[in-house]
Parts: C-alpha cells; structure tokens; sequence
C-alpha cells in the first residue's frame, strides 16, 4: 500500500476518464460573484466492451461484469463500496461483530491483504490459526452477504516488515521478477491460498468477487514489468485463485498488463511518509480533476505526463485505497478530521468514481511475530518507523472496533450510494468552464456534476485540509445539458466554509419529477415511499418541483410558492419534522424528510420482516438480522427511532413518544461505577538526542523503554451485564507511549496531542485482574518529528517531557433491540 518516496512530499488525486474532456486552461480568479458555468451538452460514447474477458458466474445465476465505465451485477451498473480489514491483524474471537459493522455503515465489500510473512514466518511452517485464519474469515463475510476482495501480493506493503515478504525469503533469492527459485516459493504460497479459499469463490456460490496481484509495482526490464505481473497471474489461477476481477494499483508509475487485469487508484489527505516536518501544501484530492494518477498532477492542477491519463481511458475508474485515515510514523503524525476523509469521497465521486475503496476502514494491531516484531521498520531494511503494534490508522473504525467521526461522516454517502449508486455510475463527469488555477487557489468554486440523459447530480466541495477556504457567496450553477439548461438555485445562496454537497437534479420523485435540491439526497424507502435529505447548517435548503401531474403539496412551517411550471418549496428548518408531502394525479403520492445534517449522521438502514426501515440513533449502532445493537460510552445515548413503527416496544426498551416520523424507545441501562487506580512505578530517565537514519529520525530501540516514565494500572471487575467493553483513555505528554499486559507489549501509541484510547476488550471480559503497565518514553524537544498545529508540549527547562496527566477508564454500554419479536 502506499507511495514511498526518498524526499519531499506528494500530493494525491485520484479522478476519472468518464469526465468531458480534458482540463480546461484555466483562467484568473475574477472579482465578485460568478455563476459556475458546467457544460454537459454533449452526449459521451456509449460504454465500449472491454479488450480481455472478465466478469463471472455464480451457481445461482447472478452474473458479473464490467465495461469501460462501470462494474456491472446482473447486466446492471454497479458501484460498491468496498472497505479494508486486515483479519491477521485483529482478534479472530471479534471479526464476526467487526464485519456487521462495516456492514452497518455501508461497505458491500470487505478487502483485505494476506501478508506472507503472517503465515509463513519461517520457511515451510504455514500458520492458517486463529487469527490467521483466511477461510474463517471469508467464511464470516459470506455469512452476513458482505463479498470479498483479496490482496494476495506477493509483495503487499500495508506497512508491514519488509513489505510482507517473510525475512527468509529475501536472504533466498531475488524478488518481484521472473526468478525461477522466487517463482517457485509464490507459487507455493499461492497455493497454500488456493487451498484456504477452495468453494469460496464467487464462481463456486462464495463470496470472492475480486483478486488484487502484487502492489505498486514498477520495476521494467526482461522477466519484470507486465510479463511477470501475467507470470503471477498465472499462478494465482494455477493455484485455484479464480475471481470476476482481476486489479493491480495504477499509480506511481506502475507497470501492469494492457489486458486481464483492471487498474485501480488512490488518494490520501495526509502523508506519513513525506520527509516534510511541517503542514504539507494544499492536497489535490480535494478538487475536482480528470487526472487519476496521483503522482502525475502538477503545482497548477494539470497533468505533467498527458500520456499517463490516456493508458486509463479504456477502464473503469475503480479505487482501492482512498485514505480512510492516516497511520503515524515516528518523524511525521498526522491527525485527521472526519471531513478529511468525507470530503475526499465526495469530491471523487464528483470525478468520475465508479467503485469507492478505502484504505483502511478498519485498524487493527499488528500480531506477536514468531521471530520479529512485524512493522515496518527502518531497522528492518524499510523507509520509515512504524508502531510496533498499534495500526489504528485513524479509520473510521479504529483499532478497538471503536467508531470514530468519520464513520458517521462517510455513511451518509454510503447509504445514498447503496440507493442510487446505480443511477450514478452510468453518469459522465463534467467540470466547469472556469476551474481553479493552483493548488493554492482558494477562490474560485470547486465544483463539477455527473450526467446521464438530462438527470445528474451537481458535486461541490468547500472544505481544504488544513487551510481554511472563504464563505462562496451568491453562489449558482449554470448546468447545460442535452434536455436543456438549469440554474440551480433559482436565487444565489451562500456556501458555508468547511462544506461539501451533492444536489439532485431532475430526480424522478414518484409521479413527478423533481428539478433540483439544496440538499443533499441520502437514502429511500419504497414503503411508504420516502426520500430522506440532509441540509448542511448555514445552507438553506430549496426544493422545486415539476407541477405537472401534482395535485398538491403540502410543507408544514415552510413556504411553496408556484412560478414558471414549478412548485418551489424553502424556508425550511431541518430535523425530523421536517417534510414535504406530494400528492400526485396518479396517486404516486410520496413524502420527502430534510434532515439536519447532524442527525442525518445517526441515521441508520435495515430490515424488518421483509422491508427496509429507518434507525435514528446517537448511539454506534450495528445489526445482525432483526437485532438492533446499539452501544455508547453514555448509556442516556442508548436510544432509538424507528420509522416505519414497529408493532411492538422492544424488550429492554420504554416508548418515550413521537420525534416526526421516528417512534422512539430508550434502554433501560444503569450506568457502572467504575474507578481506575493508576500508580506511578518510575521517574523517566534524561534521553539521548534523536538518531537520524537514512533520511529522517529513527524510533527508539527496544533497550530505550527500560529508561521510560512507568505506572501500573488497575482495573475494577465489571460486574454490570450492560458494559459490553472497557476502554481506557490515556492523556499523556511525551515521544512513545506503550501499555503492557502481564510484562507483553499489547499496544503502542506515537503520541500527536490526542487522548489515546486503549480497548481492553477480553482483558477484562475474562473477569481476571490483568496486570498492566504503562510506559512513556520522554519526547525531547529538539526531536526532529512533525506534531500537527497546537500539540506540541509546554516543554519543562531541560527540554524533555514524559507526562502522565490523566487516565480514565471508559465503558461501552449495550443494549439490543429486537425489532422483529
């Protein structure tokens, strides 16, 4: 995974040949308001048969394929959401709980690496247990309908030791080309595959749909470059490895075969392995482009190597590793926002994306090594210093299973895709006449829209990393399509900074057609027949309406008005009760509900007896068939809405009444009493100056922690059934912290400012008093390292800080609704 580069930094944009053409020259920032201008007038070429057969049959019948646009299922556009999961690197006892979460916020398909040196750390001794344990783990996916996509490398990266490769094999022969003695022992683990995998394939009723071979890769010569990317192709079919899809990344120069294999893309908002100490310069992913490869976009948002762009123009533009976070290194630690993330995925939807991958949707830690410790590690031969354990990676779900912001932030587009995804990935991405001219230009609008026969959805971005962009006023698009044109909105409206949107245009609405919305469309229901929006706060929302074939609407607390052959509906104030009903001619009634964006975020989707229902809860909710599971530090969070109402309370649960369309029920849960005692063992010892290695500063050796700051920790039993984890939060000033349990490292945190939270887990769930032990490593305040705005520590007068400041211990209630009892 990952681009490593020996200096400087690069920026990453990922966006699609489905756009109308190239970039336009850009032209100077103007004064004043503008309208966006976006001309989609001219109709693209049909999707074209790809050059090589792919695609694939399951003993059901359902069919997979893929043209130059899109994937397709059963002869229709596809567009999944795909998430990944390292399995070796979490507890095999909770992937089941973990993967009904990932369902839960939207991923459809769950990827993941098979690194070589997790199962064959010591030549010919292959470990497939426990949490090594592939078939179980594909075996859990298929059980809860989620499909599967497989990295079998060989090489691999994922910030593992040497990149996956075992260390035995590189002292055999050499790696990556066509090696007779390295073909023979990839072959061998291929095979180990092939058996792990054997009826799980998509062609056999499984759940594999897709097979990614080797990684970043771009070595050229006899026996490298496409020949032996076709060599390990081979093999992996030879060893029974037989997939719809075949992928190999696209970006940083690779090489890959012309045929049989699908390039796939990537983009992240932060980058560990930059050599800079400071806030990198305006990221690229966070404008609207027609340039898929990362690495070939230029200060001034063009394409360096055109040449590049056109070898893609034939394929789907599919990405495998959107940064759904960032992993810190010991010299740089990035801290990301969920709009980090979410404003990524939207602004690659608006370019041209027909399958989203992130990379990673869910941390994990690393396993305990045979031999070594398994990151990667400049030690080890690699380019930069990794935890030890920890691969949290800041995803929107962390190492823990915990849900950060940017679950909540990143479903909202999920869910809508799960709804409309097929309308989207037929559509041609277009962007405006006028485009940004750098980087570093904050004032002219990002925006662009997607378009299929005169419907589409208008994409626009006001939210940058790191640099705050201005309010957008009297802001309009001017849409030129093959049906004709459209101003949306009718009246200029404000775009707040930090926001980012997708506005419907032209969406058939029941019986009548709906020309346009400031808000953003987020998920429906066909019974009863329901569109759900959300608003952003400081962005009015407008919905105007064909008149034709509507009897009347209704809009209680908001204002319709009837002009040019529209209904116009504003004044809006989102939430719950917010709606619109529509009364057709032909009785196609339906209702539409405008969120707050906020609770937009605590909406949730199932089933019940058969039909698809609305959860609306503030609590990390998950589901396993009828039972809903809601969990919460806060037990008062352990609430839900549901819509349409079930015909009975759940059991657990009290009616506490009506909030608009939801009936909500809260849980009866008691909060625990619970104390953590923490002891200080050791003062901290004075630290050497920072070791350089190649190119930036080394992590400290193993031999270091015996001179670290140490305090035991004492956990209480838990002896209320309603605490389904305990978690430890640990606010601390230092370099490197480390928790031990029973003298074994569990897990280790670079610190960045941020509270570190530790899951305990089992630890505690076995009702033993483990003994754990906290270390922190004293941060020298001449360490050549990054620390994002603001973090950095007062630093005492000798210039070295390992503080304790504060531990608390905190519990994760549960409760379980059956919604179907």
């Amino acid at each position: 995974m990952r681009f490593h580069f020996a200096i400087g930094w690069i920026v990453m944009l990922l966006a699609t040949a489905e756009m109308s053409s190239a970039m336009p020259t850009p032209v100077p920032t103007q004064d004043g308001p503008a309208v966006v201008e976006i001309d989609a007038s001219k109709p693209p070429a049909d999707p074209a048969a790809l050059s090589f057969t792919l695609g694939g049959r399951s003993p059901e019948g359902h069919v997979l394929s893929a043209n130059s646009r899109y994937l397709m299922k059963d002869g229709a556009p596809w567009f999944p959401v795909m998430g990944e999961f390292h399995f070796s690197r979490y507890s095999e006892a909770d992937w089941e709980e973990e993967i009904l979460k990932m369902k839960a916020g939207g991923i459809g398909i769950v990827s993941t690496y098979i690194f070589w040196i997790h199962h064959e750390e010591i030549e010919g001794q292959f470990d497939w247990s426990g949490q090594r344990n592939l078939r179980r783990f594909i075996e859990l996916c298929a059980k809860h309908g989620v499909y599967v996509w497989i990295r079998v490398g060989p090489w691999a990266h994922g910030e593992v030791r040497n990149g996956g490769f075992p260390d035995w094999l590189l002292r055999k022969c050499p790696t990556r080309q066509n090696d007779s003695a390295y073909l023979r022992y990839v072959q061998q683990f291929y095979e180990q595959i092939g058996q792990q995998v054997k009826g799980m394939l998509w062609k056999d009723g499984g759940p594999i749909v897709g097979v990614q071979i080797e990684n970043e890769y771009k070595a050229r010569g006899r026996g490298k470059g496409a020949e032996h990317m076709l060599t390990l192709l081979g093999l992996a079919r030879d060893a029974g490895i037989d997939a719809p899809f075949y992928t190999a990344t696209g970006w940083d120069g690779v090489e890959f075969p012309a045929q049989q294999i699908l390039p796939v893309f990537s983009g992240y908002a932060d980058a560990f392995w930059s050599r800079k100490l400071n806030e990198l310069p305006p990221n690229a992913n966070f404008f609207f482009s027609t340039i898929r490869c990362e690495e070939n976009v230029g200060d001034d948002l063009r394409s360096t190597h055109p040449e590049i762009d056109a070898r893609y123009l034939s394929y789907p533009f599919l990405t495998a590793e959107m940064g759904g976070g960032m992993e810190p290194a010991y010299h740089r630690r990035p801290q990301l926002s969920g709009d980090d993330t979410a404003a990524m995925t939207l602004v690659k939807l608006g370019s041209g994306v027909t399958m989203y991958g992130y990379y990673m949707f869910h941390g994990g830690t690393n396993p305990q090594g045979k031999q070594t410790t398994l990151q990667e590690s400049q030690a080890a031969g690699d380019l930069n210093d990794l935890p030890v354990r920890s691969y949290d990676y800041q995803a929107p779900l962390g190492e823990f299973g915990q849900m950060n912001s940017s679950f909540s932030d990143v479903k909202l587009f999920h869910l809508f895709l799960d709804d409309f995804g097929s309308s989207l990935a037929p559509m041609t991405a277009y962007v405006p006449k006028r485009m940004p001219t750098s980087k570093a230009d904050t004032e002219t609008p990002r925006v662009a829209a997607r378009v299929e026969k005169g419907r589409g959805f208008i994409f626009l971005n006001n939210y940058q990393r790191t640099y705050a962009l201005p309010k957008r006023k009297n802001f309009q698009v001017r849409l030129k399509m093959t049906s004709g044109e459209i101003l949306v909105p009718r009246r200029p409206v404000d775009i707040p900074s930090g926001a980012y949107a997708i506005w419907p245009v032209n969406l058939a609405v029941g019986g009548t057609v709906l020309r346009y919305a400031t808000a953003q469309l987020l998920c429906k229901l066909d019974n009863p027949r329901t569109l759900v929006f959300f608003a952003w706060r400081g962005l009015s929302a407008e919905f105007a309406f064909e008149e034709t074939n509507i009897a009347f609407i209704k809009a209680p607390h908001a204002r319709i008005r009837r002009q040019g052959g529209l209904i116009y509906v504003d004044g809006i104030e989102p939430g719950t009760e917010a709606r619109i009903e529509i009364h057709t001619r032909n009785h196609e009634d339906s209702q539409i509900v405008i969120l707050s964006r906020e609770d937009a975020q605590n909406i949730w989707k199932t089933s019940r007896d058969g039909q698809e229902c609305l959860v609306l809860s503030p609590a990390n909710v998950f589901f396993d068939r009828d039972r809903v599971h809601l969990r919460s530090a806060d037990p008062a969070r352990l609430t839900l809405g549901v819509f349409p109402s079930p015909s009975r309370i759940p059991l657990g649960f009290r009616a506490v009444g009506r909030r608009g369309i939801f009936e909500q029920y809260r849980a009866q849960v008691q909060p625990a009493r619970l104390t953590v005692k923490v002891e200080q063992l050791k003062e901290a010892t004075p630290q050497p100056p920072v070791r350089m290695g190649k190119e930036v500063a080394l992590a400290p050796e193993e031999a270091a922690f015996d001179s670290a700051g140490r305090w035991s920790i004492h956990i209480p039993p838990v002896s209320s059934a309603a605490v389904k984890k305990v978690f430890l939060r640990i606010n601390y000033e230092g370099d490197i912290a480390r928790v031990y349990v029973d003298s074994k490292l569990f897990t280790d945190n670079f610190y960045d400012g941020m509270p570190w939270n530790v899951g305990l887990g089992s630890l505690v769930a076995r009702g033993g008093d483990p003994e754990l032990e906290l270390r922190i490593l004293p941060l020298r305040q001449d360490a050549p390292i990054y620390l994002p705005s603001g973090t950095r520590p007062a630093f005492p007068p000798n210039g070295e800080i390992a503080k304790l400041r504060e531990v608390q211990i905190v519990p994760e209630y549960e409760a379980v609704a059956n919604l179907n009892p």
